[in-house]
């Protein structure tokens, strides 16, 4: 079977016209999950009881699920309990799915960037904390000034896997309709049945988009290597 360079040609640049829908998914989710993660984080550390074993009992389930169920689960199983409410609302027609794409890829990040933050704060010597409180700073001035800054060096080579991981998994948001960047490639591809020219276009895509993120996290490592 010969390739349709045609077809991949035409195809590459209509691709990019998803690209936008899937860094809405991933800088969004990732804007809305992280003072939850650094919450959630911040209590282990502490030792907070409650909210410990509420993080602890939520990140081990969300990585314990493929997270393709957790999108079924969320898209089919939320319209069938509104139902069950007997609610007259049709969510599928009412309601942008871009929206639950955002929800489902928040919840699972929330997660992925508890951990991350966790290890990273952990990085900083507990006696920074009292150091800073000593010389007049309240708790939150010294989080602000003194530890966050250290800590977000530390947390930033997990952070750039967690988004190229997040710009590759919002690929699966086209099983809610969302026009993504794959959402695309099948579209154009479904015509003539070119699938293999249009996934070979979305893996460039991908591959370049991704290229971008990991200089760009490359580049902040470098920016804020001064506070190491």
């Amino acid at each position: 079977m010969e390739l349709d360079f045609d077809f991949m040609e035409k195809t590459f640049g209509l691709l990019w016209t998803g690209v936008p829908v899937t860094m809405e998914i991933t800088i969004v989710s990732l804007l809305l999950a992280s003072p939850i993660a650094f919450y959630f984080a911040l209590n282990r550390i502490k030792g907070n009881p409650v909210v410990s074993l509420i993080s602890r009992g939520y990140v081990s389930f969300v990585r314990g699920t493929p997270i393709v169920l957790q999108i079924l689960l969320l898209y089919s199983l939320l319209h069938v309990i509104i139902q069950a409410l007997g609610i007259e609302f049709n969510i599928f027609e009412q309601v942008d799915p871009i929206y639950y794409a955002i929800v489902v890829f928040t919840l699972n990040t929330v997660a992925l960037l508890t951990e991350v933050f966790r290890s990273a704060l952990m990085s900083v010597p507990s006696g920074q904390l009292e150091a800073g409180v000593s010389i007049g700073l309240s708790e939150f001035q010294t989080y602000v000034r003194v530890i966050i800054p250290q800590a977000l060096v530390t947390a930033l080579p997990g952070i750039c896997n967690i988004t190229v991981n997040l710009i590759k998994g919002s690929s699966l948001a086209f099983l809610m309709t969302v026009k993504d960047v794959m959402a695309v490639g099948k579209i154009a591809a479904s015509f003539g049945y070119n699938y293999i020219e249009a996934y070979l276009d979305a893996f460039l895509v991908y591959l370049i988009l991704c290229t971008i993120i990991q200089l760009a996290y490359a580049g902040a490592e470098r920016r804020f290597g001064a506070y190491r």
